[in-house]
Protein backbone atom coordinates (compact mmCIF):
# COMPACT_ATOMS: atom_id res chain seq x y z
CA UNK A 1 0.00 0.00 0.00
CA UNK A 2 1.54 3.38 -0.97
CA UNK A 3 2.30 5.95 1.70
CA UNK A 4 -0.34 8.71 1.74
CA UNK A 5 1.18 11.14 4.15
CA UNK A 6 -0.16 9.47 7.29
CA UNK A 7 2.11 8.30 10.07
CA UNK A 8 -0.20 5.40 10.99
CA UNK A 9 -2.58 3.27 8.97
CA UNK A 10 -6.19 3.02 9.86
CA UNK A 11 -7.48 -0.33 11.09
CA UNK A 12 -9.62 -0.61 7.97
CA UNK A 13 -6.53 -0.22 5.86
CA UNK A 14 -4.83 -3.06 7.68
CA UNK A 15 -7.79 -5.33 7.15
CA UNK A 16 -7.94 -4.57 3.44
CA UNK A 17 -4.21 -4.63 2.78
CA UNK A 18 -2.27 -6.57 5.46
CA UNK A 19 1.41 -5.79 5.44
CA UNK A 20 3.94 -8.51 4.51
CA UNK A 21 5.64 -7.96 7.86
CA UNK A 22 2.39 -8.60 9.66
CA UNK A 23 1.93 -11.87 7.80
CA UNK A 24 5.50 -12.94 8.61
CA UNK A 25 5.02 -12.15 12.28
CA UNK A 26 1.83 -14.22 12.43
CA UNK A 27 3.47 -17.09 10.59
CA UNK A 28 6.52 -16.96 12.85
CA UNK A 29 4.35 -17.02 15.96
CA UNK A 30 2.45 -20.04 14.62
CA UNK A 31 5.67 -21.91 13.88
CA UNK A 32 7.06 -21.18 17.33
CA UNK A 33 3.82 -22.36 18.94
CA UNK A 34 3.84 -25.50 16.80
CA UNK A 35 7.44 -26.20 17.83
CA UNK A 36 6.59 -25.89 21.52
CA UNK A 37 3.59 -28.22 21.15
CA UNK A 38 5.65 -30.77 19.19
CA UNK A 39 8.48 -30.60 21.68
CA UNK A 40 6.06 -31.11 24.55
CA UNK A 41 4.48 -34.11 22.82
CA UNK A 42 7.89 -35.58 22.02
CA UNK A 43 9.06 -35.02 25.57
CA UNK A 44 5.95 -36.64 26.97
CA UNK A 45 6.35 -39.60 24.58
CA UNK A 46 10.00 -39.99 25.49
CA UNK A 47 9.14 -39.85 29.17
CA UNK A 48 6.51 -42.58 28.69
CA UNK A 49 8.99 -44.71 26.75
CA UNK A 50 11.62 -44.22 29.45
CA UNK A 51 9.27 -45.32 32.22
CA UNK A 52 9.81 -48.94 33.31
CA UNK A 53 6.91 -51.12 32.25
CA UNK A 54 4.42 -52.71 34.55
CA UNK A 55 4.39 -56.52 34.34
CA UNK A 56 1.33 -58.76 34.27
CA UNK A 57 1.83 -62.52 34.15
CA UNK A 58 -1.34 -64.49 33.37
CA UNK A 59 -0.63 -68.12 34.21
CA UNK A 60 -3.03 -70.96 33.44
CA UNK A 61 -2.87 -74.24 35.38
CA UNK A 62 -2.37 -77.34 33.16
CA UNK A 63 -2.83 -75.61 29.80
CA UNK A 64 -1.12 -77.06 26.73
CA UNK A 65 -0.14 -75.78 23.32
CA UNK A 66 -1.96 -75.30 20.92
CA UNK A 67 -5.29 -74.88 22.72
CA UNK A 68 -6.20 -71.28 21.83
CA UNK A 69 -7.80 -69.68 18.82
CA UNK A 70 -4.55 -67.82 18.03
CA UNK A 71 -2.91 -71.21 17.37
CA UNK A 72 -5.68 -72.33 15.05
CA UNK A 73 -7.79 -74.39 17.48
CA UNK A 74 -11.37 -73.97 16.24
CA UNK A 75 -13.07 -75.75 19.13
CA UNK A 76 -12.15 -73.24 21.86
CA UNK A 77 -13.14 -69.56 21.89
CA UNK A 78 -10.43 -67.27 23.25
CA UNK A 79 -11.10 -63.76 21.87
CA UNK A 80 -9.03 -61.93 24.50
CA UNK A 81 -6.00 -64.17 24.11
CA UNK A 82 -6.35 -63.89 20.34
CA UNK A 83 -6.43 -60.10 20.59
CA UNK A 84 -3.29 -60.12 22.74
CA UNK A 85 -1.58 -62.28 20.10
CA UNK A 86 -2.64 -59.94 17.28
CA UNK A 87 -1.33 -56.95 19.19
CA UNK A 88 1.81 -58.70 20.38
CA UNK A 89 3.99 -61.72 19.67
CA UNK A 90 2.88 -65.35 19.47
CA UNK A 91 5.55 -67.93 20.38
CA UNK A 92 5.18 -71.44 18.99
CA UNK A 93 7.93 -73.37 20.79
CA UNK A 94 7.76 -72.47 24.48
CA UNK A 95 8.35 -75.18 27.08
CA UNK A 96 8.02 -75.29 30.85
CA UNK A 97 11.05 -76.35 32.88
CA UNK A 98 9.13 -79.19 34.52
CA UNK A 99 5.74 -80.79 33.80
CA UNK A 100 4.88 -80.44 37.50
CA UNK A 101 3.23 -77.37 39.02
CA UNK A 102 5.47 -76.44 41.96
CA UNK A 103 8.74 -77.13 40.15
CA UNK A 104 7.62 -75.27 37.03
CA UNK A 105 6.45 -72.24 39.00
CA UNK A 106 9.62 -72.24 41.11
CA UNK A 107 11.68 -72.22 37.91
CA UNK A 108 9.66 -69.27 36.53
CA UNK A 109 10.04 -67.28 39.74
CA UNK A 110 13.75 -67.91 40.23
CA UNK A 111 14.85 -68.13 36.60
CA UNK A 112 16.69 -71.33 37.51
CA UNK A 113 16.40 -74.94 36.40
CA UNK A 114 14.40 -77.02 38.91
CA UNK A 115 17.24 -79.38 39.81
CA UNK A 116 19.13 -76.42 41.33
CA UNK A 117 16.26 -75.52 43.68
CA UNK A 118 16.61 -78.30 46.27
CA UNK A 119 13.16 -78.90 47.82
CA UNK A 120 11.74 -76.42 45.28
CA UNK A 121 11.85 -79.17 42.66
CA UNK A 122 9.28 -81.25 44.59
CA UNK A 123 5.53 -80.96 44.18
CA UNK A 124 4.83 -80.65 47.91
CA UNK A 125 8.18 -79.27 49.02
CA UNK A 126 9.17 -75.68 49.72
CA UNK A 127 11.13 -72.96 47.96
CA UNK A 128 13.90 -71.82 50.30
CA UNK A 129 14.27 -68.09 50.90
CA UNK A 130 17.90 -68.35 49.82
CA UNK A 131 16.67 -68.45 46.21
CA UNK A 132 15.81 -64.91 45.02
CA UNK A 133 12.57 -64.55 43.04
CA UNK A 134 11.85 -61.86 40.48
CA UNK A 135 8.83 -60.28 42.31
CA UNK A 136 11.03 -59.55 45.34
CA UNK A 137 13.81 -58.15 43.14
CA UNK A 138 11.33 -55.87 41.37
CA UNK A 139 9.80 -54.83 44.68
CA UNK A 140 13.25 -53.79 45.89
CA UNK A 141 13.52 -51.65 42.75
CA UNK A 142 10.31 -49.75 43.55
CA UNK A 143 7.62 -51.93 41.97
CA UNK A 144 4.30 -52.60 43.69
CA UNK A 145 3.84 -56.38 43.63
CA UNK A 146 0.91 -58.70 44.18
CA UNK A 147 -0.74 -61.95 43.19
CA UNK A 148 -4.13 -63.62 43.19
CA UNK A 149 -5.22 -67.25 43.48
CA UNK A 150 -2.47 -69.79 42.79
CA UNK A 151 1.05 -68.45 43.20
CA UNK A 152 3.91 -70.81 43.86
CA UNK A 153 2.44 -74.14 44.92
CA UNK A 154 1.22 -76.54 45.98
CA UNK A 155 3.64 -76.68 48.88
CA UNK A 156 4.46 -74.87 52.11
CA UNK A 157 6.26 -71.59 51.46
CA UNK A 158 6.57 -70.93 55.21
CA UNK A 159 8.74 -74.04 55.54
CA UNK A 160 11.26 -72.29 53.29
CA UNK A 161 11.56 -69.33 55.66
CA UNK A 162 9.21 -67.07 53.70
CA UNK A 163 6.52 -64.88 55.24
CA UNK A 164 4.42 -64.83 52.06
CA UNK A 165 4.03 -66.69 48.81
CA UNK A 166 7.09 -66.19 46.55
CA UNK A 167 4.78 -64.76 43.86
CA UNK A 168 3.90 -61.80 46.12
CA UNK A 169 1.30 -60.65 48.64
CA UNK A 170 -2.18 -62.07 47.97
CA UNK A 171 -5.18 -60.05 46.77
CA UNK A 172 -8.75 -61.21 46.17
CA UNK A 173 -9.11 -59.47 42.81
CA UNK A 174 -7.01 -57.57 40.31
CA UNK A 175 -9.02 -54.31 40.72
CA UNK A 176 -8.37 -54.50 44.49
CA UNK A 177 -4.64 -54.77 43.82
CA UNK A 178 -4.67 -52.08 41.15
CA UNK A 179 -6.22 -49.58 43.57
CA UNK A 180 -3.18 -50.06 45.82
CA UNK A 181 -0.73 -49.05 43.05
CA UNK A 182 0.35 -45.39 43.37
CA UNK A 183 -0.28 -43.26 40.29
CA UNK A 184 2.57 -43.50 37.81
CA UNK A 185 4.31 -46.29 39.71
CA UNK A 186 5.06 -49.61 37.94
CA UNK A 187 3.57 -52.82 39.25
CA UNK A 188 4.24 -56.52 38.94
CA UNK A 189 1.21 -58.80 39.24
CA UNK A 190 0.94 -62.59 39.11
CA UNK A 191 -2.47 -63.89 38.06
CA UNK A 192 -2.37 -67.61 38.82
CA UNK A 193 -5.61 -69.09 37.53
CA UNK A 194 -6.80 -72.50 38.71
CA UNK A 195 -8.08 -73.15 35.18
CA UNK A 196 -8.08 -75.48 33.29
CA UNK A 197 -7.06 -77.87 36.09
CA UNK A 198 -9.38 -80.80 36.77
CA UNK A 199 -12.02 -81.71 37.95
CA UNK A 200 -14.57 -80.83 35.26
CA UNK A 201 -18.35 -80.96 35.09
CA UNK A 202 -18.63 -84.05 32.91
CA UNK A 203 -20.55 -83.37 29.71
CA UNK A 204 -21.13 -79.68 30.48
CA UNK A 205 -19.45 -78.48 27.28
CA UNK A 206 -21.74 -80.47 24.98
CA UNK A 207 -24.80 -79.48 27.03
CA UNK A 208 -23.79 -75.83 26.59
CA UNK A 209 -23.60 -76.19 22.81
CA UNK A 210 -19.88 -76.74 22.12
CA UNK A 211 -19.27 -78.89 19.05
CA UNK A 212 -17.35 -82.17 19.46
CA UNK A 213 -16.72 -82.44 15.70
CA UNK A 214 -14.37 -79.41 15.94
CA UNK A 215 -12.07 -81.16 18.42
CA UNK A 216 -8.71 -82.37 17.12
CA UNK A 217 -7.94 -85.56 19.04
CA UNK A 218 -4.17 -86.20 19.29
CA UNK A 219 -2.98 -89.55 17.90
CA UNK A 220 -2.00 -90.80 21.36
CA UNK A 221 -5.64 -90.78 22.51
CA UNK A 222 -8.55 -92.89 21.23
CA UNK A 223 -10.92 -90.88 19.06
CA UNK A 224 -14.20 -91.68 20.80
CA UNK A 225 -17.24 -89.56 21.79
CA UNK A 226 -16.18 -89.80 25.43
CA UNK A 227 -12.68 -88.44 24.70
CA UNK A 228 -14.04 -85.62 22.54
CA UNK A 229 -16.48 -84.68 25.29
CA UNK A 230 -13.71 -84.70 27.90
CA UNK A 231 -11.50 -82.45 25.76
CA UNK A 232 -14.41 -80.03 25.33
CA UNK A 233 -14.89 -79.99 29.11
CA UNK A 234 -11.20 -79.02 29.36
CA UNK A 235 -11.86 -76.15 26.93
CA UNK A 236 -14.61 -74.67 29.14
CA UNK A 237 -12.21 -73.42 31.88
CA UNK A 238 -9.78 -72.19 29.20
CA UNK A 239 -12.58 -69.92 27.99
CA UNK A 240 -13.14 -68.77 31.59
CA UNK A 241 -9.40 -68.00 31.86
CA UNK A 242 -9.69 -66.00 28.64
CA UNK A 243 -12.58 -63.94 30.05
CA UNK A 244 -10.67 -63.14 33.24
CA UNK A 245 -7.60 -62.06 31.29
CA UNK A 246 -9.87 -59.80 29.23
CA UNK A 247 -11.31 -58.23 32.38
CA UNK A 248 -7.84 -57.36 33.67
CA UNK A 249 -6.83 -55.85 30.35
CA UNK A 250 -9.98 -53.69 30.42
CA UNK A 251 -9.06 -52.35 33.87
CA UNK A 252 -5.63 -51.35 32.58
CA UNK A 253 -7.03 -49.88 29.37
CA UNK A 254 -9.55 -47.74 31.26
CA UNK A 255 -6.72 -46.41 33.44
CA UNK A 256 -4.47 -45.66 30.46
CA UNK A 257 -1.88 -48.18 31.72
CA UNK A 258 -2.30 -50.96 29.17
CA UNK A 259 0.20 -49.95 26.49
CA UNK A 260 3.18 -49.78 28.83
CA UNK A 261 2.30 -53.03 30.61
CA UNK A 262 4.30 -56.09 29.57
CA UNK A 263 1.61 -58.79 29.47
CA UNK A 264 2.73 -62.43 29.31
CA UNK A 265 0.16 -65.23 28.95
CA UNK A 266 1.24 -68.84 29.32
CA UNK A 267 0.74 -72.08 31.28
CA UNK A 268 2.68 -73.88 33.99
CA UNK A 269 2.53 -77.44 32.61
CA UNK A 270 0.68 -79.65 30.15
CA UNK A 271 -2.97 -80.58 29.94
CA UNK A 272 -4.40 -83.21 32.35
CA UNK A 273 -4.63 -86.10 29.91
CA UNK A 274 -2.53 -89.24 29.32
CA UNK A 275 1.00 -88.31 28.19
CA UNK A 276 0.27 -84.74 29.29
CA UNK A 277 0.79 -83.27 32.75
CA UNK A 278 3.64 -84.93 34.71
CA UNK A 279 5.11 -86.40 31.49
CA UNK A 280 8.02 -85.17 29.41
CA UNK A 281 6.19 -85.42 26.11
CA UNK A 282 5.25 -82.24 24.28
CA UNK A 283 1.72 -82.55 25.68
CA UNK A 284 3.21 -82.24 29.16
CA UNK A 285 5.78 -79.51 28.54
CA UNK A 286 4.93 -77.42 25.47
CA UNK A 287 3.06 -74.25 26.41
CA UNK A 288 1.20 -71.43 24.72
CA UNK A 289 3.10 -68.16 25.06
CA UNK A 290 1.79 -64.71 24.13
CA UNK A 291 3.66 -61.46 24.84
CA UNK A 292 1.99 -58.06 24.49
CA UNK A 293 3.72 -54.70 25.07
CA UNK A 294 2.58 -52.05 22.56
CA UNK A 295 4.97 -49.42 23.92
CA UNK A 296 7.86 -51.52 22.62
CA UNK A 297 6.42 -54.35 20.51
CA UNK A 298 4.80 -54.23 17.10
CA UNK A 299 1.82 -56.54 16.88
CA UNK A 300 1.14 -59.55 14.70
CA UNK A 301 4.50 -61.30 14.92
CA UNK A 302 5.04 -65.06 15.31
CA UNK A 303 8.33 -66.45 16.62
CA UNK A 304 9.47 -70.07 16.34
CA UNK A 305 12.54 -69.92 18.59
CA UNK A 306 12.85 -72.29 21.54
CA UNK A 307 11.85 -70.60 24.81
CA UNK A 308 12.13 -72.13 28.26
CA UNK A 309 9.88 -70.52 30.85
CA UNK A 310 12.88 -70.05 33.15
CA UNK A 311 13.60 -67.23 30.69
CA UNK A 312 10.65 -65.20 32.02
CA UNK A 313 12.37 -63.97 35.21
CA UNK A 314 15.48 -62.51 33.52
CA UNK A 315 13.27 -61.06 30.77
CA UNK A 316 11.11 -59.24 33.31
CA UNK A 317 14.17 -57.93 35.13
CA UNK A 318 15.83 -56.71 31.95
CA UNK A 319 12.62 -54.99 30.83
CA UNK A 320 12.63 -53.16 34.18
CA UNK A 321 16.22 -52.05 33.64
CA UNK A 322 17.72 -54.49 36.15
CA UNK A 323 20.56 -56.95 35.69
CA UNK A 324 19.49 -60.58 36.28
CA UNK A 325 21.42 -62.31 39.09
CA UNK A 326 24.27 -64.53 37.87
CA UNK A 327 22.68 -67.65 39.38
CA UNK A 328 19.79 -67.46 36.93
CA UNK A 329 20.16 -70.19 34.30
CA UNK A 330 17.41 -68.66 32.20
CA UNK A 331 18.24 -65.97 29.67
CA UNK A 332 16.29 -62.87 28.74
CA UNK A 333 14.52 -63.11 25.39
CA UNK A 334 13.57 -59.42 25.45
CA UNK A 335 15.43 -58.84 22.20
CA UNK A 336 13.29 -61.39 20.38
CA UNK A 337 10.28 -59.10 20.53
CA UNK A 338 11.77 -55.61 21.06
CA UNK A 339 14.70 -55.86 18.59
CA UNK A 340 17.18 -54.91 21.29
CA UNK A 341 20.39 -56.81 22.07
CA UNK A 342 19.84 -59.68 24.49
CA UNK A 343 21.51 -62.82 25.79
CA UNK A 344 18.84 -65.07 24.32
CA UNK A 345 21.00 -68.02 23.29
CA UNK A 346 24.41 -67.34 24.75
CA UNK A 347 26.08 -69.89 26.93
CA UNK A 348 23.27 -72.41 27.31
CA UNK A 349 22.73 -75.64 25.38
CA UNK A 350 19.39 -75.66 23.65
CA UNK A 351 18.01 -78.96 22.42
CA UNK A 352 15.17 -78.81 19.94
CA UNK A 353 13.31 -81.67 18.33
CA UNK A 354 10.02 -79.80 18.37
CA UNK A 355 9.84 -79.28 14.61
CA UNK A 356 9.58 -81.96 11.97
CA UNK A 357 11.41 -85.17 12.95
CA UNK A 358 13.99 -84.66 10.23
CA UNK A 359 14.74 -81.12 11.43
CA UNK A 360 15.76 -81.71 15.03
CA UNK A 361 18.59 -79.40 16.01
CA UNK A 362 21.10 -79.58 18.84
CA UNK A 363 22.61 -76.15 19.51
CA UNK A 364 25.64 -76.26 21.79
CA UNK A 365 27.23 -72.81 22.09
CA UNK A 366 30.65 -72.68 23.71
CA UNK A 367 30.09 -72.23 27.46
CA UNK A 368 31.72 -69.09 28.84
CA UNK A 369 34.07 -68.88 31.79
CA UNK A 370 32.69 -68.71 35.31
CA UNK A 371 29.69 -70.68 36.60
CA UNK A 372 28.99 -72.10 33.14
CA UNK A 373 32.55 -73.29 32.56
CA UNK A 374 33.19 -76.96 31.91
CA UNK A 375 32.58 -78.94 35.07
CA UNK A 376 30.81 -76.01 36.77
CA UNK A 377 27.30 -76.23 38.20
CA UNK A 378 25.68 -74.71 35.11
CA UNK A 379 27.45 -76.87 32.52
CA UNK A 380 25.45 -79.77 31.11
CA UNK A 381 28.26 -82.31 30.93
CA UNK A 382 29.60 -81.44 34.38
CA UNK A 383 26.24 -81.17 36.15
CA UNK A 384 25.24 -83.59 38.89
CA UNK A 385 22.01 -84.76 37.13
CA UNK A 386 23.88 -85.72 33.98
CA UNK A 387 26.59 -87.54 35.94
CA UNK A 388 23.87 -89.52 37.69
CA UNK A 389 22.09 -90.25 34.39
CA UNK A 390 25.44 -91.36 33.01
CA UNK A 391 25.79 -93.82 35.87
CA UNK A 392 22.21 -95.03 35.49
CA UNK A 393 22.59 -95.63 31.77
CA UNK A 394 25.86 -97.50 32.01
CA UNK A 395 24.84 -99.58 35.02
CA UNK A 396 21.46 -100.53 33.53
CA UNK A 397 19.62 -98.71 36.34
CA UNK A 398 16.22 -97.18 35.68
CA UNK A 399 15.91 -93.92 37.69
CA UNK A 400 12.13 -93.83 37.30
CA UNK A 401 9.74 -95.79 39.54
CA UNK A 402 9.04 -99.45 38.61
CA UNK A 403 5.55 -98.53 37.39
CA UNK A 404 7.20 -96.72 34.47
CA UNK A 405 9.65 -99.29 33.09
CA UNK A 406 11.51 -99.38 29.83
CA UNK A 407 13.09 -95.96 29.71
CA UNK A 408 16.71 -97.10 29.65
CA UNK A 409 16.95 -96.38 25.94
CA UNK A 410 15.41 -92.94 26.50
CA UNK A 411 18.06 -92.11 29.09
CA UNK A 412 20.85 -93.35 26.83
CA UNK A 413 19.43 -91.35 23.91
CA UNK A 414 19.34 -88.25 26.09
CA UNK A 415 22.96 -88.79 27.03
CA UNK A 416 23.98 -89.22 23.41
CA UNK A 417 22.17 -86.03 22.41
CA UNK A 418 23.58 -83.90 25.23
CA UNK A 419 27.10 -85.15 24.54
CA UNK A 420 27.08 -84.41 20.83
CA UNK A 421 26.66 -88.06 19.87
CA UNK A 422 29.61 -89.37 21.93
CA UNK A 423 29.23 -92.40 24.19
CA UNK A 424 29.53 -91.30 27.79
CA UNK A 425 31.33 -93.45 30.37
CA UNK A 426 30.61 -93.65 34.09
CA UNK A 427 31.82 -90.62 36.03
Amino acid sequence: MPFRGRLFYKSTDMQKFPLPGHRCAALGFSLVLLWFVSAADAGEGAARAAQPPSILLCLADNWSWPHAGAYGDKAVRTPNLDRAAREGVLFTHAFCASPSGSASRAAMLTGQAPHRLEQGANLYGFLAKTFPVYPELLESAGYTVGMMRKGWGPGDFKAGGRARNPAGPAFRTFPEFFKSVPAGKPFCFWFGSHDPHRPYDRGFAIRSGMKPDLVVVPPCLPDTPEVRSDILDYYVPIQRFDREVGQMLKVLEAAGRLDNTLVVITGDSGWPFPRGNANLYDAGTREPLIVRWPAKVSGGATRDEFINLTDLAPTFLEAAGLRPPPEMTGHSFLGMFTRTPCQCAQGRPRLSSARRPDQGISLRPQPPAGPMARGGPGNVEGSWPLRRLRQFANQGFDPRPPRRPGNGEVVRALLRETSGGRTLRPA
